[in-house]
């Protein structure tokens, strides 16, 4: 992660983000640099606008945050009252299957006891 780190300074700072400058910044922060790492960093970025990717990044989550704010009609809210139930059904019957499989000598407890 501190390579990538580094790349994010260097496009900061409108430094030219080469392998040079990229080993630069990792020793000044005391990483033990890799050149594999620094080489497959730096060719990967090569083609890679940083800033549009950084605001594409950043729009991302805002945009999947507001279509779960939305509201919904009353039919929705009647459907999702029934699915409310079912799940509640359903976990009812997956407690119902963990109590038969502890009886059982079955499940995680048997491995490590």
């Amino acid at each position: 992660m501190e390579y990538v780190y580094a790349a994010l300074i260097l496009n900061e700072t409108g430094e030219e983000i080469n392998e040079d400058n990229v080993t630069a910044v990792l020793e000044a922060a005391g990483v033990d640099v890799e050149e594999s790492r620094v080489k497959a960093l730096v060719a990967a970025l090569e083609d890679v606008d940083i800033e549009e990717a950084i605001e594409t990044a950043a729009a991302a989550p805002a945009a999947g945050a507001a279509g779960g704010a939305a509201g919904g009609s009353d039919d929705e809210s009647e459907a999702d009252d029934g699915d409310d139930e079912a799940e509640e059904e359903a976990a009812d019957e997956a407690d119902d299957d963990d109590d038969e499989d502890e009886s059982s000598g079955e499940g995680l407890g048997e491995l490590f006891g």
